[in-house]
């Protein structure tokens, strides 16, 4: 698993992606001073990063990348195989995450059909439910000191959404959220990761059978009613999505509300302006997605043939990475200062941290309404909010994929 890409740009060593990610704002400074296109290794295998927002914007349309794992070279000839410890991510059974074109369409139809904006609206005072009810555990937890802002408040949230959206029961949230930090964790054995994912299958397969014998009004029983568009979906795409969709849907919103609490407290006087209302929660959210995107990369598509990029060439064959990260803090897209959080921006932030294209994250609205309920309820219940520790104690899980803080210590009132 040693081979480099044979293409022609950013020559040289690759970048190799710390599966610890010890150091972002260094891996996310290389990538994107190495160009448009650079050499990387993850956990030994080469392909391609692109690091900057137009040729991704033009790459995510493209339809000569695409999602099928069988166009992957390293993969066919057998130098990637199941042992590879991000291969899940890849490989992670048929939903509309893992397929193109028609089929792409059919089942991304199924699953719009369910969550329609009316669906989202009806969540709305769920979501202020369950966050009123979060921040009561927070009051109680930190009345005395320090308490991690993440387990208690940022991490139940979005899990308890996903769940009331979909229908599952809340005694499986404690063991889906092992299941998935497991999964997700650099740290976890590929033999014990495969479990994970078994798991995973049989929980959901479970859920869809019971859901496909007595249909109740949550997503689920909405994918499997769901008759526009083509056949129906089979158990195997339902049980796909649902599990693709409950990982993106509370990894994306934990990391957008703890970067952006992160970023506020980090730069009060910008805090201040929100909180005095001279700046909306709207821009807080929108820059918080593009200086530090919950997603850090997006992996990965496959070169049906031979593609440039910015003077170099993709072969066919190939896989490439969009180094979401790397793509929000592009010069050429948000200036000279875009390495500077900033809500006062004079133009509107157009980042892609939910991608682009016929593949962009069919939860992006969730997250954006659960950030939009839990940020201001937060803030307004504890404007005094403050770090716990220096920032520089607040590390990265070993995610190679998210941007997932271990934890997240602060104080409720000041000291």
């Amino acid at each position: 698993m040693s081979a480099a890409p044979t293409g022609d740009a950013a020559g040289g060593c690759p970048i190799v992606l710390d599966p610890m990610v010890r150091n972002l704002n260094e891996e996310t400074r290389r990538l994107r001073e190495t160009g448009t296109l650079a050499r990387i290794e993850l956990l030994g295998v080469p392909a391609w990063s692109v690091t900057r927002h137009a040729e991704a914007r033009r790459l995510l349309t493209d339809q000569r990348l695409v999602k099928d794992i069988n166009r992957w070279t390293l993969w066919r000839t057998g130098e990637v195989t199941d042992e590879w410890p991000l291969i899940g991510m890849i490989d992670a059974g048929r939903s509309m995450f893992t397929v193109d074109g028609a089929e792409h369409r059919r089942l991304r139809t199924k699953t719009a059909q369910a969550i329609t904006p009316r669906r989202l609206e009806e969540m709305r005072p769920v979501i202020e439910s369950i966050t009123g009810r979060l921040l009561d555990d927070l009051a109680a937890q930190g009345a005395d000191g320090a308490v991690d802002l993440k387990s208690v408040f940022a991490l139940p949230l979005p899990m308890s959404v996903i769940s009331v959206l979909m229908g599952v029961d809340p005694a499986l949230h404690p063991r889906l959220h092992t299941l998935y930090k497991a999964f997700f964790s650099m740290l976890t054995p590929q033999d014990e990761r495969l479990a994970v994912i078994a798991e995973l299958d049989a929980i959901f397969t479970e859920m869809t059978r019971a859901r496909t014998a007595d249909p109740t009004d949550d997503l689920t029983s909405a994918l499997i009613l769901a008759d526009e568009g083509g056949d129906p979906l089979t158990e195997e795409e339902v049980v796909g999505n649902l599990k693709a969709m409950v990982a993106a849907g509370h990894e994306t919103t934990i990391g957008l509300i703890l970067n952006a609490v992160r970023a506020l407290l980090t730069h009060p006087g910008q805090l201040d302006m929100v909180l005095d209302g001279k700046i909306g929660w709207d821009a807080v959210i929108e820059e918080t997605l593009r200086w530090d995107t919950p997603s850090t990369h997006l992996l990965m598509r496959f070169a049906t043939e031979d593609i440039e990029v910015d003077g170099g060439v993709i072969r066919e064959g190939e896989g490439v990475v969009l180094s979401y990260r790397a793509i929000g803090r592009d010069r050429d897209q948000h200036g000279p200062d875009a390495d500077e959080f900033d809500i006062t921006r004079p133009t509107p932030i157009k980042h892609m941290a939910f991608g682009h294209g016929p593949h962009i994250c069919p939860g992006a609205a969730l997250s954006r309404l659960e950030a939009s309920i839990a940020l201001p309820a937060l803030f307004a219940r504890f404007p005094d909010l403050q770090l716990a520790v220096p920032v520089e104690e607040i590390v990265n899980q070993p995610v190679l994929t998210q941007n997932d803080l271990q934890s997240f210590p602060v104080r409720l009132h000041a000291v």
